[in-house]
């Protein structure tokens, strides 16, 4: 049994990976997917949907704790951020890098199961997540920045599947750059007014009172580049009708997010994954 001061210390740790809010896992989740199934034909080893699976979540959590600890400038003065553990201060900048080495040693081990050009590949995707939360500091396009750190995990699947990563596993990645820049301006709308203030850089402050019509034409990119993706398979009904409900669950949230609150933004992006759900379901399906 843990004591009451270890229980106290994880349960911090624990909010610190945001173990309670499954939504970023889930956005990493579903591109990794799609990867795997459209490299493997619809039937991915189990070995190699555990390992992925297994790397989404432990490459979140630790992309969580890399985003607040170059955001300590920032998260104190942000409404939505100022309470997380390194902001703060229940939690020390070096408590959070030894369970940011903990998780990333953990991952690192997985990748090592699959083959060199995919540990090659996830060099570069470390790379990206690491210097990600840096971006809001220099550029407007972050979110353009975590769209490609995100979509790492595409070819990565290819690889690891095939050996290689043709063109359709570029392709999604593409598309998942687009979908990851459309939800995450959401999110930066939530928290516009609080950077501005700060001095923080996001595609929400960049595309101003043309924000919701931006995210539309990049969402609309995204699923015309699944369309392309589906095309390449010959893809049936079923795949079809996941990328509809798709571009109507991602009108959906630009519906919703249509009054521009805090609230209803924050509400919008929350949905976000279910759209990449939506083109899974789709696709497993139509490959069986």
């Amino acid at each position: 049994m843990l004591s009451p001061q270890a229980r106290s210390r994880l349960s911090l740790y624990l909010a610190m990976i945001r173990f309670d809010r499954p939504v970023g896992w889930l956005l990493l989740l579903w591109p990794t997917w799609w990867g795997l199934w459209f490299a493997s034909k619809g039937t991915p080893r189990l070995g190699l949907l555990l390992i992925f699976s297994a790397g989404v979540w432990l490459t979140r959590s630790a992309g969580c704790i890399v985003n607040d600890l170059a955001d300590r400038w920032l998260d104190p003065h942000v409404q939505r951020t100022r309470e997380r553990p390194l902001a703060a201060g229940s939690v020390s900048k070096g408590e959070a890098l030894v369970v940011f080495a903990v998780l990333m040693l953990i991952a690192f081990g997985l990748v090592l199961l699959t083959n060199r050009t995919t540990v090659y590949l996830s060099l570069i995707a470390l790379a990206l997540a690491v210097s990600y939360p840096y971006m809001k500091r220099w550029t407007y396009l972050p979110q353009v920045y975590l769209g490609a750190a995100f979509g790492m995990s595409i070819p990565m699947a290819f690889s690891a599947v095939t050996g290689t990563v043709p063109p359709l596993g570029w392709l999604l990645f593409v598309a998942n750059v687009f979908w990851s820049t459309g939800y995450d301006t959401l999110y930066a709308m939530v928290d516009r007014e609080d950077d501005l203030r700060a001095g923080a850089k996001s595609t929400a402050i960049l595309f101003g009172d043309l924000d919701l019509v931006v995210i539309g034409i990049v969402y609309a990119s995204f699923l015309l580049a699944m369309v392309f993706a589906g095309k390449q398979l010959a893809l049936g009904t079923w795949y079809w009708s996941g990328v509809a409900l798709a571009a109507l669950l991602c009108a959906w949230q630009l519906w919703i997010a249509r009054t521009r609150s805090r609230e209803d933004c924050f509400r919008a992006f929350r949905l976000s994954h279910y759209a990449g759900m939506a083109l899974w379901f789709g696709l497993a399906i139509a490959l069986v």
